[in-house]
């Protein structure tokens, strides 16, 4: 499979640290320490899950010559649903016009990114599509809970949008080599370990260290396993996107895997978590400084301990 494109959109109101001193005493220095955290996106008031996915497909296609028409299948992820019944692809479709093709949305927390594109590498398989939207959008900020001293401060706004195609299309696409998904449901305190109850107040994370311990043992686990599938040592690794949680679990996943700071891309620090969006929007926001031959891996850790890991060669 090929990634043709990819393009992200960010909501253009930032929320410093200070938003949160002042309504919860947390000191700047004391989030940035924790989290690596200083800044996130907030979504304007007219703007939600659906419009920011919606701005991140036009601009898309804004980098293309293939028309909306052309595409035969679309899948979109995100855990913060705009609405439950009318899914955030069949928006996207809605808006691209194009009738009559496969239209899914899924939710693997914030792992979903790596399982949509493995949705795609079925369909291809499967000779039922040869060329697809993958889009992810989170509207955080409308689920949590500011007050909250555990989580409140984590949490950001963004959309991502990828066109993926079975043939080659130009001499740019990148190679997805290897796609490695899993559910470690069975580990720790998954169940427990991240919530976000729509008939409750807010995202919770009740065993904050439970989650920090497994994060930073399967994403450098599963990023491991795709290397290896391919024949690949981590010496061979140019770039690692991790998921956007904790640049404390991201600094402990390059240590684990003995790869330099400088190999890193990290957007955290001024975007927050922005959930399943955030490894598909530092992808967009660092194509230009990529160069051919090199190899990426995207390793990603969510809510009920969902895993997985993709290996991108530009």
């Amino acid at each position: 499979m090929y990634i043709h494109a990819v393009s992200h959109y960010l909501p253009s109101e930032v929320i410093g640290n200070e938003h949160f001193t002042r309504l919860n005493g947390l000191s700047s220095e004391w989030i940035t320490e924790r989290t690596g955290i200083r800044e996130r996106r907030k979504a304007a008031p007219d703007e939600n899950t659906n419009t920011m996915a919606l701005e991140a497909v036009r601009r898309l296609f804004d980098q293309t010559t293939i028309d909306p028409s052309q595409i035969d299948l679309i899948v979109g992820a995100t855990y913060t649903p705009y609405d439950t019944i009318v899914t955030l692809a069949h928006v996207v479709q809605h808006n691209l016009g194009v009738p009559d093709i496969p239209v899914i949305s899924i939710s693997t927390a914030c792992s979903s990114l790596i399982n949509a594109i493995e949705v795609v590498e079925g369909y291809f398989a499967m000779n039922k599509a040869t060329l697809a939207v993958v889009v992810v959008s989170e509207h955080n900020t409308a689920y949590n809970n500011e007050t909250d001293t555990v989580s409140g401060h984590l949490w950001g706004d963004g959309a991502s949008a990828l066109l993926i195609s079975r043939e080659r299309i130009s001499e740019d696409d990148m190679t997805i080599h290897t796609i490695i998904t899993g559910g470690a449901a069975t580990s720790g305190k998954a169940t427990t370990g991240v919530m976000l109850k729509p008939l409750e107040q807010g995202v919770s994370m009740p065993h904050g260290r439970d989650v920090f311990i497994n994060a930073c043992l399967y994403m450098p686990k599963v990023s491991l396993q795709v290397l290896e599938k391919h024949n690949l040592t981590i010496d061979d690794v140019d770039y690692l996107i991790p998921h956007q949680a904790n640049l404390r679990i991201s600094l402990n996943v390059i240590n684990t895997l003995k790869l330099p700071e400088s190999k890193l891309l990290s957007n955290i620090q001024k975007l927050g978590n922005t959930g399943c969006a955030g490894c598909a929007i530092a992808l967009s926001e660092n194509r230009g400084i990529f160069q051919k031959g090199q190899n990426i891996v995207l390793t990603v850790f969510g809510g009920g301990y969902s895993f997985g890991a993709m290996l991108v060669e530009v």
